[in-house]
């Protein structure tokens, strides 16, 4: 009986190079990552912890094309590119944004998760999620796609947090979110050390210093969110710990399952209220 050929293949989930034949990946422990269904780019996405990153885009699409519709002088086309395709402030409010407006005055605590799957223009949501697919297979790497998913939510929800204690009166955005995974990154990069991690952290602090500098240069950017996600995502980070201090437990699956249940009824929540709010009106 022949050996079952050895065939090269990046693993799906972490992008690493594997066997095809494996029973899992040696590196993030994905279960069969040569499957032909894992591998198809339309139905892989949601398979596996790894797949959060693609329900994560999904979801902010979906989220920016609702907030489009909802706006009352619908979707605001602007020779400025910085504006153009940009909800209005109201259908923000309704759908999630958060901020002091919404958490002080109308008593809507569960915008600091909404908050995180909303956007202001076209380009703010492309530059984010492009942002996202940059960090994000890192983290998994390092740290897997559960606590990746803690990582995202807790960190957006600490910056958005942070920005409401210094007075932003109306924020949105995946950015502080996307800041908590860079955080953890800088943690694991300078936690690990040797020459792989002291390399993540170079690379890690070269987007921090970019991010500070588009931040003074850019009006209307929440510096404080960012600031927030990034002290968040490393504490997470610490407390969570990554691959080479332990493989993911129970424990990390249940805070996933536990960030997607309270991010699902959050968004369904903001949907729901404002179609209804909009039936009355």
């Amino acid at each position: 009986m022949t050996e079952p050929q050895q065939r090269a293949i990046l693993c799906p989930i972490c992008r690493r190079l594997t066997n095809a034949n494996a029973d899992r990946c040696p590196y993030c422990d994905t279960p069969h990552p040569g499957a032909w269904w894992k591998n198809n780019r339309l139905v892989r996405g949601f398979g596996e912890p790894g797949g959060f990153l693609q329900a994560i885009v999904v979801i902010n699409a979906v989220m920016f094309c609702l907030s489009l519709m909802l706006s009352s002088r619908g979707p605001g086309f602007s020779f400025n590119p910085l504006n153009f395709l940009s909800p209005d402030n109201r259908a923000l409010i309704l759908l999630g944004g958060t901020g002091v407006v919404p958490i002080l005055q109308l008593g809507r605590w569960w915008s600091l998760i909404t908050a995180n799957y909303l956007h202001g223009s076209i380009l703010h949501i492309v530059f984010n999620m492009i942002a996202l697919n940059q960090i994000g297979p890192l983290i998994i790497s390092e740290y897997g796609g559960y606590r990746m998913l803690v990582i995202y939510t807790g960190g957006g929800i600490i910056g958005f947090l942070l920005s409401l204690l210094a007075g932003v009166p109306l924020t949105i955005g995946a950015s502080a979110a996307i800041c908590g995974l860079i955080g953890a990154a800088l943690f694991f990069g300078k936690h690990r050390g040797g020459a792989y991690g002291e390399e993540v952290y170079k690379q890690v602090s070269g987007w921090v210093i970019g991010l500070f500098i588009f931040g003074l240069m850019v009006p209307g950017i929440n510096n404080w969110g960012h600031g927030g996600g990034l002290l968040g995502g490393a504490l997470l980070g610490f407390l969570l710990g990554y691959q080479d201090r332990g493989r993911e437990k129970p424990f990390h699956k249940l805070l996933a399952a536990a960030c997607v249940a309270i991010t699902l009824l959050a968004l369904g929540w903001g949907i729901f209220s404002t179609f209804f709010y909009r039936l009355l009106s």
